[in-house]
């Protein structure tokens, strides 16, 4: 069998989404169900993480599209009118060198440009052309209604809470230090 007709049948015996079989775990079989509401939370966090680290590595063997990483560049970017390749690396959770060579392939794809600081001729800014604007409208597009899809069954106050959480736990990671963690 094929790995293109390998996917079609897993699709047609288990339509469903990963999200959808998140929300529908029986407590009475879920493994975490018995652990204290800390645990849970360390175990979700970890799965998420995992989920991210799983999706940046599919992403970087199809050749011709963007990457996870640069839509992360690009995005980063549509919040602001320009940034330096340092705070866009920031913003993306990437190194400086990391960025350069993406931002090489961005620019050559005419979705970014980059131009001298007028303060600092050291500083490269970058910015999105209207090209890089369109790219980053189309993908949200595309991934908007999942991420409301995914979080619908959600009340405003509970979504405010996994916010702050997530906050704690980002600032957590931040303040530890190497030999601590």
């Amino acid at each position: 069998m094929t790995t293109s007709a390998a996917v079609e049948r897993a699709a047609q015996v288990d339509p469903q989404t990963a999200v959808e079989r998140a929300a529908q775990v029986d407590p009475a079989v879920d493994p975490a169900a018995g652990l204290e509401p800390l645990a849970r939370v360390g175990r979700s966090f970890k799965a998420a993480m995992g989920a991210v680290r799983r999706l940046r590595g599919r992403d970087t063997h199809r050749p011709g599209q963007l990457s996870y990483a640069q839509y992360g560049l690009l995005f980063g970017l549509a919040q602001s009118t320009g940034l330096s390749s340092r705070e866009l690396a920031l913003a993306a959770d990437l190194s400086p060198a990391t960025v350069t060579p993406m931002l090489d392939h961005l620019a050559a794809a005419g979705l970014v440009d980059r131009t001298r600081s007028e303060s600092d001729k050291r500083v490269v800014m970058v910015s999105l052309t209207d090209r890089g604007r369109a790219v980053v409208q189309e993908r949200h597009a595309h991934l908007e209604p999942r991420w409301r899809a995914a979080l619908r069954e959600f009340s405003d106050d509970e979504l405010l809470t996994a916010t702050r959480v997530l906050d704690r736990l980002a600032a957590l990671f931040d303040d530890l230090d190497d030999d601590q963690a």
